[in-house]
């Protein structure tokens, strides 16, 4: 799809009687060029035929990191410089990954772009997406390269404490790549990143993509990515610390929060949910700002709790829901993921997110 058919077929979307007259006048062009595109939209299949009749999106992009986790919980305190005794997990990881796979347990279609080596490990990350039904055929694989791994050590109580990770892979996740995967992108319903790919790439991304983009800032240092597209961005979910980057605010107190939220808004993002842990979530857009507050669980480990909030928040807008309502489906999949020793609580359902949550979808 050409940007301005995209154009074209935004405003059909928006107005499926308008006139090839109208659709000429809103583009600067001649009534037979609006022709033009529209037939060539039909021919795409974006057009089903009289009345613009469109055939709508029913899939997510996620353009992100996919690996192998290794995870580490000790039985008592950590003790530093010395072996803890303890439990190790071995599981299939990355942000991206992680989103859709959580967004596949949420009954969303997901096309997934990565980048995995020629290993054992690219081998389980192929077929669980097979499996899980998530497509690859658009990721790449690079041959006499290692697939992405992620350590992380945690304390106690499920936090963590410590974490290495190799990502070098996603270095051949190029804007010329991107550039290549457009109309994927674009004839999606939303595009989610995280920030484990380039900032060129990211970049890219952001200024080229037409469908809502949602970003997951990783990590301070990998949020700094975001900085120069933050008016290209739909939604956001930064951590505190996170948010204190992007913002350039310094969060101690709830009027700081609310300060750091009108400084994203006034660079240009369009949803805001700063995400506090055990104290919610901070929501804000143009319309309103608020505190969301979460009921406790008891919380056995606290990793992968932002990749299945990004999804309850990815569902939340496939249906078209309020900030708020969107905000209370990513808090309800967060709270059941951290219920599981596993990064993906293999729990996690549109049922058990309606339940928590108090939200009837249809």
């Amino acid at each position: 799809m050409t940007n301005r058919e995209a154009q074209i077929f935004q405003w059909i979307v928006e107005n499926p009687m308008i006139s090839q007259e109208e659709l000429a006048a809103k583009a600067g062009i001649a009534r037979s060029s609006a022709a033009v595109h529209i037939s060539n939209l039909m021919k795409k299949g974006y057009i089903l035929g009289k009345g613009y009749v469109t055939n709508g999106p029913s899939y997510c992009t996620v353009i992100g990191g996919a690996n192998i986790d290794i995870g580490g919980v000790p039985d008592a305190a950590l003790v530093d410089r010395d072996s803890n005794p303890g439990k190790t997990v071995l599981s299939l990881g990355g942000v991206g990954r992680n989103i859709a796979h959580n967004m596949r347990l949420l009954g969303m279609d997901v096309k997934l772009v990565t980048a995995m080596g020629d290993d054992v490990y690219a081998g389980q990350l192929a077929e669980s997406c097979r499996e899980l039904g998530i497509e690859l055929q658009d990721s790449i694989r690079i041959a006499n390269e290692s697939t992405s791994t992620y350590l992380y050590i945690a304390d106690q109580d499920g936090d963590m404490k410590l974490a290495l990770s190799d990502m070098r892979i996603y270095e051949h996740i190029t804007p010329e790549y991107i550039q290549n995967k457009l109309e994927l992108i674009n004839r999606g319903k939303i595009v989610v990143i995280d920030t484990n790919i380039p900032a060129r790439t990211v970049e890219c991304i952001c200024e080229k993509s037409k469908s809502p983009v949602f970003a997951d800032p990783v990590s301070g240092k990998k949020a700094q990515k975001l900085l120069p597209v933050l008016d290209k961005l739909y939604a956001v979910t930064p951590n505190k610390y996170e948010a204190e980057v992007l913002s350039g605010v310094s969060i101690s107190d709830d009027a700081d929060l609310e300060q750091a939220a009108d400084a994203l808004l006034r660079k240009g993002v369009k949803n805001i949910f700063i995400t506090l842990g055990e104290r919610g979530v901070y929501c804000a857009n143009e319309s309103e700002k608020f505190l969301l507050e979460v009921e406790a669980v008891k919380a056995v480990s606290t990793t992968g709790a932002g990749d299945s909030f990004m999804a309850g928040l990815a569902l939340g807008f496939t249906k078209r829901l309020s900030l708020r309502e969107m905000a209370q489906l990513g808090i309800a999949a967060a709270g059941i993921t951290i219920e599981s020793e596993l990064t993906i609580n293999p729990m996690l359902s549109i049922a058990e997110v309606e339940k928590r949550s108090g939200i009837e979808l249809l």
